[in-house]
């Protein structure tokens, strides 16, 4: 088996990792948390103590941290792992970033004689820890092939999507979605509540139409629960629908909507929902009736 690299081990990162080892590979793993990577570790895991010494025990580095600036700094930082890897490996970035920003990593990389696989994924805590996530590929497809064993484990479905930066740009539109879906159905519950339907009454009838993004049933327990344990984070939803308005601009593009919903997510953060599931928003706005 080839040696895996794995840098970033949050709720994502963790799962992504632990399911690789338990199909028998061997990880060289970072994170700037030591505590996060405690199982992994004990079941096997080599800690590094810089993501240059990552680099040096890995064939395949998985990255999957939480902003572009912690990728670049983790990347190209003075402990930085690109410059430290061999060359001919593979660098499969997974974190949400934008497109335009994988693009540049991708050069850098080529630069430097890495193969670069822009390979976010779509799903949360739930699909992370059953290897159910969808991976969004850009890239060479001989790289995509090669590093298909660890898809394959991590994920149900990986999709080849052509150039870097096309996996970011889907993963991007994903979460503009995912935000406007979930701002617009909680609006419509709130106003619902506020007539005096029953939210039981709301969710069995609304849900069964077409007007519904599907999401809003795998999320309904949360709603109904007022039980708002992250799988999500509020704080990084809000993140990647900024990097969607970085986007819009950088394309011309006039975009109200989200620029609307990130300004709400804003506000929502602002007021302590950061740390809270994304659906969250829904108690947030509840609150501003």
């Amino acid at each position: 088996m080839k040696k895996i690299g794995f840098i970033g081990l949050g709720i994502m990162g963790c799962n992504m990792a632990t399911n690789l080892q338990k199909k028998g590979y061997r990880l060289t793993i970072y994170n700037r948390t030591k505590e996060k990577a405690t199982e992994l570790i004990r079941h096997g895991a080599i800690w590094a103590n810089t993501p240059k010494e990552v680099a040096k025990n890995s064939e395949i580095l998985i990255t999957m941290l939480s902003t572009p600036e912690v990728v670049q700094e983790v990347a190209l930082g003075t402990n930085g792992f690109l410059k430290n890897m061999n060359k001919g490996s593979i660098w499969i970035n997974s974190s949400t970033v934008n497109p335009s920003f994988t693009v540049k990593m991708g050069v850098i990389a080529q630069k430097n004689h890495i193969r670069y696989l822009d390979a976010p994924v779509a799903g949360t805590r739930g699909p992370a820890e059953k290897g159910e996530l969808l991976f969004l590929v850009g890239g060479k497809t001989e790289d995509i092939q090669e590093a298909s064993p660890l898809f394959d484990i991590m994920g149900k479905k990986t999709l080849s999507l052509g150039k870097i930066g096309n996996g970011a740009s889907i993963k991007m539109l994903i979460n503009q979605l995912l935000g406007q879906s979930m701002v617009a159905f909680t609006e419509a519950l709130i106003m619902g509540e506020a007539m005096g339907i029953p939210k039981e009454t709301l969710f069995n009838v609304l849900l069964n139409t077409p007007v519904v993004a599907p999401v809003i049933t795998a999320i309904r327990p949360k709603l109904e629960t007022n039980n708002y344990e992250a799988n999500f984070p509020l704080k990084w939803i809000h993140k990647d629908l900024h990097l969607s308005s970085i986007s819009a601009y950088e394309q011309e593009i006039t975009a109200p909507n989200l620029n609307i919903t990130k300004e709400i997510f804003a506000q929502a953060k602002q007021q302590g929902y950061g740390e809270l599931d994304f659906t969250s928003i829904y108690q947030y706005l509840h609150t501003k009736k």
